[in-house]
């Protein structure tokens, strides 16, 4: 099986704010000189990995990412009558093996809590709660949930807390893909971290851009302009477009590692993170831009060889606009040709490559697909 699968994307999306920076502008970078608008890898994989499209293909096989898990126990035995005491001591004993929780409330703080009259009981027991909550992100394993879960019941019916050996709930592998190839760290716990089989770029435009103001009004459907003419509301938001080049390289190897040796597996993962990355824009701003779209040209390549980016093929934006050329299929030349001219420096950069091009209406996603499972499926059969 060849160890790396490399995956070359090209996607238009019209105006909008598919990735926000803390003052609620699109993400940029500087790139050749120039600016460019920018989706992180956070932005992609999750819009991905939370996708209806992933869930479908991979549902049971699909991890969660929460600071919340000690909540959700605290509920599950309080609503089958344990005492808040005992439902405190023992969630809390559970969610901290994946996690350090946040430091228990004060006397001082109990007390204002219990005095404040403007509380009412559930929005109480909610602050109570923060004390439940682990400081990060952990990333739980549907085997690990599983566990949880059972353990949980058990308690329950026993009526008594967790012995220590019932508390080894981590795992070191773990079916859920989505821990497989973006992987897992554990401050607390190092050595259940899972190294990511999958490495996305963040995507960057290769055209330079200019982020424009929306400035927009909403009007008073009731107000019949007898004394007021003004709008009900005034605002502003911030968008760009362009076309965007993503990258992502998947180490094969790693990955099955990850999913315990199951092929099968990895190569449903990769299918379904491919397609996923062909077909599924991140959620930003959706309802007031609707720039939804689809990659206009995907590349896939093969091999053992070194990974390499192709986006120095637009250190220099793409601008030129030819007779019977747009932006795009520029774009689509300088990748391929940018491809072609490292394969004559440095010899073939990859064993297997397929592409479609939905500009020309070349080639199709399936075949895409096919050529990114084939390699690996051949190998694991022969």
């Amino acid at each position: 099986m060849d160890k790396f699968l490399q995956i070359h994307l090209l996607t238009s999306y019209p105006p909008s704010n598919l990735n926000r920076d803390d003052l609620g502008r699109p993400k940029t970078a500087l790139m050749g000189g120039t600016t460019r608008l920018r989706i992180s890898s956070q932005s992609l994989k999750r819009a991905w990995r939370t996708s209806e499209l992933f869930e479908a293909a991979l549902k049971e096989h699909i991890g969660t990412r929460t600071k919340g898990m000690g909540v959700e126990i605290y509920k599950k035995f309080n609503e089958q009558g344990v005492s808040h005491k005992n439902s405190m001591d023992w969630a809390g004993k559970i969610a901290v093996k994946f996690g350090k929780i946040k430091k228990p409330l004060t006397q001082a703080e109990k007390k204002k809590l219990k005095d404040d009259k403007d509380l009412t009981p559930e929005k109480r027991l909610k602050k109570e709660l923060i004390e439940l909550e682990i400081e990060q992100l952990a990333h739980f394993g549907p085997e690990e949930e599983q566990a949880i879960w059972a353990l949980v019941d058990a308690i329950i019916a026993r009526g008594e807390g967790p012995e220590k050996e019932e508390l080894n709930l981590l795992r070191a592998k773990s079916g859920a893909v989505d821990i497989a190839l973006f992987g897992r760290m554990l401050a607390s716990s190092p050595s259940f971290n899972m190294e990511a089989a999958a490495q996305v770029a963040h995507a960057i435009t290769v055209n330079k851009i200019a982020v424009e103001d929306d400035f927009f009004t909403a009007v008073d459907d009731l107000n019949n302009g007898e004394e007021d003419m003004g709008a009900g509301h005034m605002g502003e938001t911030e968008f760009g477009s362009g076309i965007f080049y993503i990258y992502i390289c998947i180490d094969r190897h790693l990955l099955v590692e990850n999913l315990n040796g199951d092929q099968e597996l990895a190569n449903k993962a990769i299918a379904a993170l491919l397609e996923c990355a062909a077909t599924v824009a991140p959620t930003g701003k959706q309802n007031s831009f609707a720039s939804r779209a689809r990659a206009s040209f995907i590349a896939c390549e093969t091999g053992n060889q070194q990974p390499r980016s192709l986006s120095v093929a637009f250190l220099e934006p793409v601008s030129e606009r030819g007779k019977e050329k747009n932006m795009l299929a520029v774009a689509i030349e300088r990748l391929q040709q940018t491809r072609t001219n490292m394969d004559k420096v440095y010899g073939p950069c990859s064993d297997q490559y397929c592409a479609t091009n939905a500009h020309t209406g070349e080639g199709s996603l399936q075949a895409v697909m096919q050529c990114a499972t084939q390699s690996a499926t051949q190998s694991a059969t022969e």
